[in-house]
């Protein structure tokens, strides 16, 4: 382009109605990623691949964290999991959008939800016994999500 003030037009930094896939590495996660990458393709949306760190149980508010370098240390190494778990995922024009968030994952994969306006949200179901007892983030997810819901187990 000639002119100084105009600029490529870019891709949308957040996708809009995308396919939200909790992620943490387990193996339950692995399965509902494949399902939800699955799921893009076929309705031609956006996959958002969330990973959730939970707050520390010594978490102090006054204490100020280097965010960006363990954001960029967190987003790297989704990126590294998605490459091993799915080559194959950005073929075919599909488009892979990470995200990373501190808090309580329910709370915070319903939050990406609402904030994109996902068009769903897959999770792995809860690998451990306790889960199923206690409650798990799926079961809350089912209950207060505004999008459907897909438990992958």
């Amino acid at each position: 382009m000639s002119d100084e003030g105009e600029q490529a037009p870019r891709a949308p930094a957040t996708p809009a109605h995308p396919v939200v896939a909790g992620y943490d590495g387990s193996t339950a996660s692995r399965r509902a990623l494949a399902w939800a990458t699955g799921l893009a393709r076929r309705t031609g949306r956006p996959l958002l691949v969330a990973y959730i760190t939970p707050v520390p149980l010594s978490y102090d508010p006054g204490i100020v964290a280097p965010e960006a370098e363990r954001e960029a240390d967190v987003l790297a190494w989704l990126r590294a999991e998605l490459a091993d778990t799915l080559p194959a995922a950005t073929p075919a024009g599909l488009n892979v959008h990470v995200a990373s968030c501190i808090g309580d994952a329910a709370r915070e994969l319903a939050r990406l939800a609402d904030e994109h306006q996902a068009d769903a949200l897959v999770l792995g179901a809860p690998e451990q016994r306790l889960h199923h007892l206690i409650g798990s983030v799926p079961a809350w997810m089912a209950r207060h999500a505004h999008c459907p819901v897909v438990i992958v187990p």
